[in-house]
């Protein structure tokens, strides 16, 4: 396989559609939007499954300076399928639950492409997903995380066997577009919406992970998530097993859990295979998991109630005086001392 160098890694083809689609029903010309971000005029009939994502930055770029369009991310999520997520659309199917169908997004986001990073974190009667835009473009991205939030709520209420309760609220780190078109996201989301937030983030409350979806099949899921794990590894580039162990650490401390052989046995390969495959990428599960730590427990202490005990048990320490040793040996302050200064 040839070696992809685009820094922005890879855009499926099937997520890029669904912007052609907003395209095609504004009245844009379609061809002329493909030949100015250098995609191939065939992808409709192409086999193949992902572009560049600079030239999927690029025909973003293009659309939102023809139109003008203040909101053209947050329309796009209008034009969301199954197969916009390629195999992880329909993993989500056959799950029985939003909160299984939610477990899949982080550990499967690959295959869509490489846009962004997707967490999902607990607190008392909540959940959050939080997204990090990795597309550079200041043009592009608030385009781009308005596609994604937009998506995921509007195919979530297409996978729900009835009409999911709305997010709790919706925080956006880029600016408002103007007071004048704040209603349209409150209008689609049916929820407060926040501009200008430090993190990009959809809250919503935890009985939300209970909802029954329309289609449950077990067999089906299994069998689409060995797929989905040969697709991850034929699109394995210097930082794709980092990527899918983060995911799996992520996965694993939403119950506190922390264990290496359950992250490898994951990821179909023993622990000594994953240790000495992190190494050759000069990594460690230590370090992974530190870093992961260290990340979510800076955002429980300046985004959440959760008392400092409650902290170290759901990032997995045994004992509360580990975790502020380790905390303190990361940031050089202990975890009462940060919550302080936040």
């Amino acid at each position: 396989m040839t070696t992809n160098n685009d820094s922005l890694g890879r855009a499926s083809v099937n997520a890029l559609q669904q912007y052609l689609r907003l395209a095609e029903a504004d009245g844009l010309d379609v061809d002329r939007l493909r030949a100015v971000a250098g995609l191939p005029g065939d992808l409709d009939g192409s086999t193949r499954s992902h572009v560049p994502g600079s030239a999927f930055q690029r025909l973003i770029h293009a659309m939102v300076e023809h139109t003008g369009d203040p909101i053209l991310g947050l329309r796009s999520g209008d034009h969301v399928q199954p197969g916009s997520y390629n195999v992880l659309g329909h993993i989500t199917m056959s799950c029985a639950t939003l909160g299984e169908a939610i477990d899949c997004i982080a550990p499967y986001e690959k295959l869509v492409g490489d846009m962004g990073v997707t967490r999902v974190l607990a607190r008392e009667d909540e959940i959050s997903l939080v997204w990090s835009c990795a597309y550079t473009d200041p043009v592009v991205s608030p385009h781009m995380i308005d596609n994604v939030f937009a998506s995921w709520i509007e195919y979530a209420r297409w996978l729900a066997c009835r009409e999911p309760p709305a997010p709790l609220r919706v925080d956006l780190a880029h600016p408002s577009p103007g007071p004048d078109l704040e209603g349209e996201y409150v209008s689609r989301w049916k929820c407060p919406v926040h501009f200008d937030q430090p993190v990009n983030r959809i809250r919503c409350h935890r009985s939300l992970l209970d909802m029954p979806l329309r289609q449950p099949d077990p067999e089906l899921r299994q069998t689409l998530e060995e797929h989905a794990r040969a697709r991850m590894e034929s699109l394995s580039d210097p930082d794709s097993l980092a990527a899918r162990v983060r995911h799996a650490i992520h996965r694993q401390l939403r119950q506190g859990v922390t264990r290496q052989d359950v992250v490898s046995e994951h990821l179909a390969m023993t622990p000594r295979t994953l240790q000495r495959r992190l190494g050759e990428e000069g990594l460690s599960y230590q370090r992974l998991l530190d870093e992961i730590r260290d990340e979510l427990a800076r955002d429980y202490l300046k985004n959440t109630g959760l008392t400092i005990q409650d902290i170290a048990l759901r990032l997995g320490f045994s004992e509360v005086r580990s975790f502020h040793r380790r905390f303190k040996a990361w940031t050089g302050k202990t975890p009462g001392q940060y919550r302080e200064l936040e």
